[in-house]
């Protein structure tokens, strides 16, 4: 027989002060303790733990966390959880998205949760296989990542604080995808740091239950015994290039590492043990909020211990190919920020299904994704020409010393009427 799962408050329990959540039964229960809520991030593609995340599938507010648009209900019973899936999703809504994304934004400026949120789109859209046609076990930008089955990944642990965060503004927008709002929150972090505008476009499907989570293991590890082949391996099964493997890793310029969740950096620096944000962890540079290029600059001096070097972190700079695009990223910004935002938005599309299939754009600036405007498609009583008529023109046209392969050295219709004109002014001279 089913069980519903219940939440206590610390109130309630006496294993206070970690929030409970009791499985009730007659015979038996089990205690899951809450996560507690922290704004920052550690690696974006993630210093995985060996650390289990506890989910609270019960209380009405939390349980939502885990299902799709709709609510669906969770019950466990002796095999496990289960998940009555909810109806599967459509498209986002451009005027919905638009207003998520002014919501994002106040919810950046009160909660500092700028690195968190680019982490959770990267490890939504950082499974994604290349070699898997099939959508959705190719993985990728999906929406898969609000389901217990896929935040329990080691390397996603500290991920459901983000659905935590970005849950009422789910509840405010039905008509905007999970898949749609955690690229959203990504992007919009990352350009309200201080980064370059990404050029997004929406209309991501979600997947529509946890039957269709990729498996463990697509998303990188922080220290691999051999770095650069790490890198190599996970991000050309994306379909990237060593160019974009260094331009997405210029990210860490944002967020700390927290050793209790990935078992590398320091509980707190001098740059970390007053926040903003939740205190503690180490970051990877000094303004660990502002998005620029003092990550390169800082791994390559390497001269403060308080900052952050993890193995993959130092690849950039010892691999041979790696090093010549983060000693330019180091010098020039500007061309970090171009090849960053580039990367940042394939990223963001990897293993998405569009609906409609040229997706949605949001903003106002011209051809920002959207189909280039072709002025025979719009015309009336398109017609291809005859063979004939084809000949008849091309001889026509040869004549005048012009070929459908050469246009004429000069404007003839142009030069005639100047011609024509001069004729006219001179011939009124003699009159008078």
């Amino acid at each position: 027989m089913a069980e519903r799962v219940l939440l206590l408050t610390p109130s309630q329990s006496h294993h206070s002060p970690t929030t409970m959540a009791v499985l009730g039964g007659a015979a038996s229960a089990r205690i899951i303790p809450s996560v507690s809520l922290s704004t920052s991030s550690r690696s974006f593609f993630s210093l995985s733990s060996s650390s289990k995340l506890k989910c609270l599938r019960s209380s009405p507010r939390i349980s939502h966390l885990f299902l799709n648009q709709q609510r669906a209900e969770v019950r466990v019973s002796s095999g496990g959880y289960g998940t009555v899936s909810a109806p599967k999703s459509v498209a986002s809504d451009p005027d919905q998205l638009k207003s998520a994304r002014e919501d994002i934004k106040e919810l950046l400026n009160s909660k500092f949760c700028h690195p968190i949120l680019i982490r959770l789109g990267w490890h939504d859209a950082g499974t994604y296989n290349k070699n898997i046609e099939e959508w959705p076990l190719r993985g990728g930008a999906n929406g898969s990542l609000r389901f217990e089955v896929e935040l329990k990944h080691g390397a996603n642990a500290g991920l459901l604080n983000a659905l935590k965060l970005l849950q009422p503004i789910k509840d405010k927008y039905s008509g905007v995808t999970y898949a749609d709002l955690f690229q959203l929150a990504s992007a919009t972090a990352v350009e309200e740091a201080g980064g370059p505008k990404i050029p997004m476009k929406y209309g991501r499907v979600d997947v529509s239950g946890p039957e269709q989570c990729p498996e463990e293991g697509r998303l990188p590890d922080a220290g691999p015994p051999s770095p650069a082949d790490h890198l190599r391996q996970v991000f050309y099964r994306m379909g990237l290039n060593d160019k974009e493997i260094v331009a997405l890793s210029g990210a860490h310029t944002l967020g700390r590492s927290r050793p209790d969740r990935s078992g590398w950096g320091k509980p707190e620096t001098k740059y970390t043990k007053d926040g903003p944000g939740a205190p503690g962890g180490q970051s990877w540079t000094v303004q660990w909020l502002k998005f620029d290029n003092s990550y390169f600059k800082d791994i390559k001096e390497k001269r403060d211990e308080d900052l952050l070097v993890l193995p993959t972190d130092a690849a950039l700079f010892e691999d041979p190919s790696f090093k010549v695009y983060a000693e330019k990223y180091a010098e020039d910004q500007e061309a970090f920020f171009k090849d960053y935002a580039e990367a940042h938005a394939k990223l963001s599309n990897l293993g998405a299904k569009f609906d409609p299939l040229e997706g949605i754009v949001i903003d106002d600036s011209p051809n920002a994704g959207g189909e280039k405007f072709v002025a025979a498609k719009y015309s009336i009583g398109k017609s291809e020409l005859s063979d004939s008529m084809k000949q008849k023109i091309r001889a026509e046209y040869e004549a005048i010393g012009g070929s459908p392969d050469k246009p004429l050295q000069s404007n003839y219709f142009l030069n005639i009427m100047i011609i024509i004109a001069v004729l006219a002014f001179l011939t009124s001279l003699l009159g008078n």
